[in-house]
């Protein structure tokens, strides 16, 4: 029983990573990891000011940082 139980868990951990890829939701994650490792020292924006950022980005495909 534990052993069906540990298969369902992994199974919904990994619906939970693909949809959380899929939305968009992990971006936020990603750029932390990105501003520690490429511009260290540096601050880092806030949540909501995040959202904003990538919202005009995808308004103007082509203008990244790196």
């Amino acid at each position: 029983m534990r052993r069906l139980a540990g298969e369902v868990l992994r199974g919904l951990r990994g619906v939970l990573w693909y949809l959380r890829e899929l939305t968009g939701e992990s971006g936020y994650e990603r750029y932390l990891e990105h501003q520690q490792r490429a511009h260290p020292g540096e601050p880092t924006m806030g949540r909501r000011e995040f959202e904003r950022w990538r919202a005009e980005q995808s308004a103007r495909p082509g203008a990244r940082c790196c």
